[in-house]
């Protein structure tokens, strides 16, 4: 009995995920037999950059960050991801190392497939193959957009954007520090502290450590469209 419940849980979360959510019932079970669940705590590391990629992870809950370290040793934050998205998928599909880090920013759970068993299921199941290339198409579009966004915009239109797109994931309270929306941002944490105070005084946002709650949403995107142009 405990075993049948710790499946239909995985089922659950399996279904929440955009990519697995139209397979049939018995698709989804064959899948939650496949998959393993980790408990993570806050700062820990769910796979290191260049690590061999073993398996593909599903975010069960909480919140995974990835990160990557330039040539100097700073760490940049790329992405985050919450309940039902996935992680370390097109490591698997290469078949090459993790390209990036990804680490358990608050204490959660992960379904963690491996690369073996979930290819098997890709050539079993074409759908899934399909939806999971859509999904990889539209993060291509996001980070492609993300590199315009850093070369032309400035630093107030791209902490708009940054905080737009957080909150259509997460919804308008967002526990995220000042040092890691300014790396998304693209900035220091001085400026970002800078700006943040500045949409805080024009009634934006508000923000308290570690926590940032949009209060204008309408005002925010209009400041992530800049100026006029003329």
């Amino acid at each position: 009995m405990k075993d049948r419940n710790v499946r239909s849980a995985r089922v659950d979360i399996l279904q929440q995920s955009s990519i697995f959510s139209g397979l049939t019932p018995d698709e989804l079970a064959e899948l939650a037999k496949l998959a393993v669940e980790r408990r993570l705590e806050p700062g820990e590391f769910i796979f290191w950059d260049g690590d061999a990629p073993d398996r593909f992870y599903l975010v069960a809950e909480g919140k995974v960050r990835v990160l990557k370290a330039s040539s100097l040793g700073k760490e940049f934050t790329i992405a985050f991801f919450g309940p039902g998205e996935m992680c370390g998928e097109v490591a698997v599909f290469e078949n090459k190392p993790y390209p990036a880090s990804a680490q358990a920013v608050v204490e959660g759970r992960i379904l963690g497939i491996r690369r073996e068993d979930f290819l098997a299921l890709l050539s079993s199941r074409p759908q899934v193959a399909l939806r999971i290339i859509s999904i990889l198409s539209g993060r291509l579009r996001d980070a492609q957009g993300r590199l315009r966004d850093l070369a032309g915009e400035r630093v107030e239109q791209r902490l708009a954007s940054v905080l737009l797109m957080l909150a259509a994931k997460l919804g308008p309270n967002l526990a995220f520090t000042r040092q890691e929306i300014a790396d998304m941002a693209g900035t220091t944490t001085e400026t970002a502290i800078r700006v943040m105070g500045n949409l805080k005084a024009r009634g934006i946002v508000s923000s308290v450590r570690g926590k940032v709650t949009i209060l204008d949403e309408k005002k925010l995107r209009l400041l992530s469209e800049g100026p006029p142009r003329v």
